[in-house]
């Protein structure tokens, strides 16, 4: 799974974050708090625009608010050359 995640990465991938604020269903004046997390482009944000639609049609709870942030783990500035490979056994 990890090297599935860094190959994202490397095609411009990164960890986002939303938080998700919804009404209940039977208390709609009270709000409660969900976080999603996952690899997602940005600045289209394709998995989280899927999530929120699946939630839209098939959950009670309407959403409130969506706060997002997302973050590039790794880049080509972070990669360097190193010139060595030292192996053991």
């Amino acid at each position: 799974m990890g090297d599935r995640d860094f190959e994202r990465q490397m095609q411009g991938w990164s960890l986002t974050t939303a938080e998700i604020m919804y009404r209940l269903p039977d208390f709609r004046n009270v709000l409660q708090t969900y976080i999603w997390q996952d690899y997602d482009l940005a600045p289209k944000f394709p998995r989280l625009i899927k999530f929120l639609e699946f939630w839209s049609h098939n959950l009670e709870g309407p959403l409130a608010q969506v706060r997002v942030a997302h973050a590039g783990l790794v880049g080509p500035v972070d990669l360097r050359h190193v010139g060595a490979e030292w192996r053991l056994h």
